[in-house]
């Protein structure tokens, strides 16, 4: 298996999640419906955080079947600036999302600028990964061009284009001097202290450490995690599209990725269970549930992880046989 077959595994889940996303959204804003907003709000979010390892799965894909007879690279080249500006409108609209629910959390119902804002941006993120799709398509279905060379654009596509960065600019632009990765590599570690100096204080609270300290009030910092994540996540995408080539075939920046990953299933499973609103009640002094104590002990081994194999990502260079995953 390498990374075409993955990025094939995956390309259709923000294809598709985006558009049952904003069905889900537009729908909710008809009936009125909390229930559902709220679960529009939780698929854009979990799309926005599988878009990541789809993105990065097509930039491996590229490197594997570059140069092959009946693969074109101006094709490839408008497939993958297609994705980086479907990729950020969709991880905006998944921030905008997690606020969103955040909001909901805390009043009820997200405020009017919030519904407004992800509305827009979640319509335009379907249009957007509608034509990375397309445009992935035609990389390697020639039945669908509609020109010679596949190159050709109608209208609207020739509109986007316009917006759609060039991948060899936008990766020279990100690396155009020493001190551009040092100033993103501080600043992801900034975000970092930012997300572990929260979230690792309320996950030692559920497993007993301060248990002077009641839940909720701790609880109110989280959005000091939400943009420490924020930050990694941007400075992080923009350091790997610098030099995609250094972390493509290394072991440990996709072990943190997983890790990533499984971050998000583990924060799914703490609050869309029930299991966020019992450890919500903890006063002083009470004991979180052990199925809370799990969850936040695991939490504390991924962000650990997380921490040990980006420390290792430049000694696994290569780690990955280019022609596999």
């Amino acid at each position: 298996m390498n990374f075409a077959h993955l990025h094939l595994l995956l390309n259709h889940f923000p294809v598709i999640g985006a558009i049952i996303g904003v069905g889900l959204f537009v729908a909710s804003l008809f009936k009125q419906s909390g229930d559902l907003r709220r679960s529009s709000l939780i698929v854009l979010a979990v799309m926005a955080l599988l878009t990541i390892p789809t993105f990065l799965s097509g930039t491996g894909a590229q490197l594997t079947i570059a140069g092959r007879p009946g693969v074109s690279d101006a094709l490839i080249q408008r497939h993958e600036g297609a994705a980086i500006l479907a990729f950020w409108f969709m991880e905006v609209t998944g921030a905008l999302a997690v606020v969103g629910l955040w909001q909901t959390h805390r009043t009820s119902r997200p405020a009017r600028w919030n519904v407004l804002a992800v509305l827009l941006f979640s319509l335009v993120t379907v249009g957007l990964m509608a034509r990375t799709g397309n445009t992935g398509g035609d990389i390697r279905h020639p039945e669908l061009w509609t020109s010679p060379d596949g190159t050709s654009e109608g209208k609207i596509g020739s509109i986007v284009h316009i917006f759609e960065p060039t991948p060899a600019k936008y990766s020279h632009d990100l690396v155009f001097t020493k001190w551009t990765t040092a100033v993103l590599m501080d600043l992801h570690f900034f975000g970092l202290v930012l997300v572990i100096g929260t979230v690792g204080v309320l996950n030692l609270r559920i497993l007993g450490v301060g248990k002077q300290m009641p839940f909720a009030p701790l609880h109110r910092f989280l959005p000091w995690a939400m943009g420490g994540l924020a930050i990694n996540v941007i400075t992080g995408m923009l350091a790997y599209s610098g030099s995609p080539e250094l972390y493509n075939y290394d072991a440990a920046f996709w072990l943190k990725i997983v890790a990533l990953l499984l971050l998000g299933f583990n924060l799914c499973v703490f609050y869309l269970t029930g299991i966020f609103t019992r450890v919500e009640r903890l006063g002083a002094g009470d004991n979180a549930p052990m199925v809370a104590k799990l969850i936040a002990g695991s939490s504390l081994f991924f962000w650990f992880a997380i921490i040990v194999l980006g420390r290792y990502i430049q000694l696994a260079g290569g780690t990955i046989p280019s022609g596999s995953n």
